[in-house]
């Protein structure tokens, strides 16, 4: 099994509601429960719509409740009588928490049936769409399926490059000359991975150690004090992998590009490059490279390809390979 790979079945991930409530700035209306004990676990959200008839077949209490125009208006459009009982049997299904938006002012028959079933209420002055992107943006990357592995993550030119490898193969001091040389630490030691879409991985530091790096002979620094907040960031999506080890004479390093080698990071394809170090190499400058190079092979470009052609040669002869590499890190 790759060591990029969930290693047992999916933990379940929660963000308490209060973390909520200060991304989104909400306002409470009701808040019935300590919003750090309330704890969300659904990275999707609910418009109440044929609930609002009586409809709960798929109905998914976990998920927060947004209401807007629609709703309201809808709501509105009942007696006082049936408004509650349906608002009743909305909020007896104990969602964790009623966002309304565009500060429409809660109905009465809501903040009764909030009271009665202990629901929390909040406003928002953001339109309803706005609302609802921002909410699952956020819970996204707060309940996204994560691993932890061990590693170094930079940006190099707005591309981020997870560093890979034996302990004391100079990981931590490549990224510090990168760091010298303009680019940001996102993590040392510790990289948490999260998995935030289907295409889309990104990478942090816990908490606890986060701006710190370890350099054999030195100690612990802390690169943010050192080299100043510009020179670290806390979050960066992860577009490829290098593996660094020692140089092997024996060992044939790709010297084309032609070739495609992956790895799998939660299901997700990564492209990696392995780099040979050996006393002399400045793996910085070749860091910086890669970074660029990855970005014009994104885009389209491969060097190449590029030159064989003006070789003379018939690219479309070729038949590059892709191979799956697999790390137990």
């Amino acid at each position: 099994m790759s060591g990029f790979e969930h290693p047992n079945t999916p933990q379940t991930f929660t963000v308490p509601l209060a973390k909520v409530i200060k991304e989104l700035s909400l306002r409470p209306v009701y808040m019935p429960h300590d919003p750090e004990k309330v704890l969300i676990s659904s990275r999707e959200v609910n418009r109440p719509g044929l609930e609002l008839n009586g409809f709960f077949d798929y109905f998914d209490p976990h998920r927060i409740l947004i209401m807007g125009n629609t709703e309201t208006a809808f709501l509105n459009s009942f007696t006082p009588e049936e408004r509650q009982i349906s608002l009743n049997k909305l909020l007896s299904k104990k969602s964790p928490a009623v966002i309304v938006a565009r500060d429409i002012e809660p109905l009465p028959e809501l903040l009764e049936a909030a009271q009665i079933y202990g629901v929390s209420v909040f406003s928002s002055s953001e339109p309803t769409s706005d609302l609802m992107a921002a909410l699952v943006s956020y819970v996204n990357v707060e309940l996204a399926p994560r691993i932890t592995r061990h590693g170094v993550l930079v940006e190099v030119y707005g591309e981020g490059i997870l560093l890979v490898g034996d302990s004391g193969v100079g990981k931590s001091e490549t990224a510090i000359e990168l760091i010298k040389r303009g680019h940001r630490l996102i993590a040392d030691d510790a990289v948490e991975i999260r998995r935030v879409s289907a295409k889309s991985l990104v990478g942090s530091s816990p908490e606890n150690i986060r701006h710190f790096i370890e350099l054999r002979g030195i100690g612990i620094i802390n690169a943010r004090r050192i080299f100043g907040m510009g020179a670290v960031k806390v979050t960066e999506k992860i577009d490829i992998v290098i593996s660094m080890e020692q140089w092997d004479s024996s060992k044939n390093y790709d010297r084309m590009g032609l070739d495609n080698d992956y790895t799998e990071i939660l299901g997700i394809r990564v492209p990696i490059l392995t780099i040979p170090v050996k006393p002399g190499r400045n793996l910085a400058v070749i860091i910086e490279v890669a970074a660029m190079n990855n970005r014009q092979k994104k885009m389209g470009y491969n060097a190449a390809q590029d030159l064989l052609t003006s070789l003379g040669m018939d690219v479309g002869m070729l038949q590059p390979t892709e191979t799956k590499l697999d790390f137990d890190l």
